[in-house]
């Protein structure tokens, strides 16, 4: 669930993109996992719906790293890009769940990002146009 005002529009990293409507401090706790309002999926599940809903969640969803299942975002967050060098992600020593923080000043209307590599185990099959350590998808 993001926890700071977001609007979705057009990026110039790619496709469409997650931007912040005021500034961020560093450090300001910006997405978590919220129970009722986030998914998850196990790999059972995910195979149990039709084609179509399996296409979308392997898409918009991510495959956590640490509990092998699929999370969907309630709300915007699936329009986050990528970015070798990201403006949000998870402290050092955060243990699940784990809230993503701005990692630095965040300005009025800039694009949020984060590394996918860091918690979505299939980040590589979601950036295949993207050479390592480029920005990619949205």
């Amino acid at each position: 669930m993001m926890l700071i005002k977001v609007r979705v529009q057009p990026s110039g990293i790619h496709g469409m993109g997650l931007f912040v409507v005021e500034a961020v401090a560093k450090g300001t706790a910006v997405w978590r996992f919220e129970a009722g309002f986030e998914r998850e999926y196990s790999s059972g599940e995910l195979d149990a719906l039709p084609t179509l809903a399996q296409q979308h969640l392997r898409w918009f969803a991510f495959l956590d790293r640490v509990s092998g299942n699929w999370i969907l975002s309630g709300d915007h967050a699936c329009f986050m890009n990528h970015s070798a060098t990201p403006n949000t992600g998870a402290l050092p020593d955060a243990v699940p769940p784990v809230t993503t923080v701005a990692l630095r000043d965040i300005a009025t209307g800039e694009e949020l990002t984060c590394d996918y590599f860091a918690f979505d185990a299939e980040a590589a099959g979601k950036l295949p146009a993207w050479p390592p350590g480029e920005s990619g998808r949205g």
